[in-house]
């Protein structure tokens, strides 16, 4: 079976950020919360340039959808050399062991709305008000009044999981 070696993807834009977010969340950065869902899933939903480096004889399937295959590429005596990738029952047929360059296209919108929700979810998580950034918990008196909290201090690295955005996500996973 062919395995995947190196995907290099070249992102141009993000979509836009769905409407209906708070202040707070509608000011973070979108292209940050888009990368962390598409670091997430397999799907894309901007047209980008993407190149894979592919090794081993056997089926092969880009790793990311929807995609378009523009190119292949097979390295033989000491140069890449253009090949035709035969169609398989699940992808493509690599003939022989390479390694190959696949060059093409992955992404194409709308942005489904699981996604969009997702995305609203995570940015609400993530725009949150930490009172006390770098401490996982604090405790504060003021006369007869007490208030203690705690954050456990991988809050941010969970996100995903906690805003529940990962939920939402698990149809576009990757596979």
């Amino acid at each position: 079976m062919a395995e995947t070696l190196k995907q290099v993807e070249t992102v141009a834009t993000y979509p836009a950020a769905p409407a209906g977010l708070s202040d707070a969340a509608a000011a973070l950065d979108a292209n940050v919360v888009w990368a962390r869902i598409e670091s997430y899933t397999a799907h894309r939903f901007t047209s980008r340039a993407v190149v894979w480096t592919v090794e081993g004889a056997g089926e092969w399937t880009p790793p990311l959808t929807p995609a378009t295959i523009i190119d292949a590429e097979k390295w033989e005596s000491g140069a890449w050399v253009t090949v035709t990738l035969p169609e398989g029952p699940y992808g493509f047929d690599l003939p022989g062991d390479g390694p190959y360059r696949i060059t093409g296209t992955a992404g194409a919108g709308p942005v489904p709305a699981p996604v969009a929700e997702a995305f609203r979810r995570l940015a609400e998580y993530m725009a949150e008000k930490q009172d006390h950034h770098g401490t996982s918990s604090y405790k504060v008196s003021v006369g007869p009044v007490d208030l203690e909290a705690s954050r456990n201090p991988a809050w941010i690295a969970r996100a995903m999981i906690n805003s529940g955005a990962a939920d939402l996500l698990r149809p576009f996973r990757r596979a």
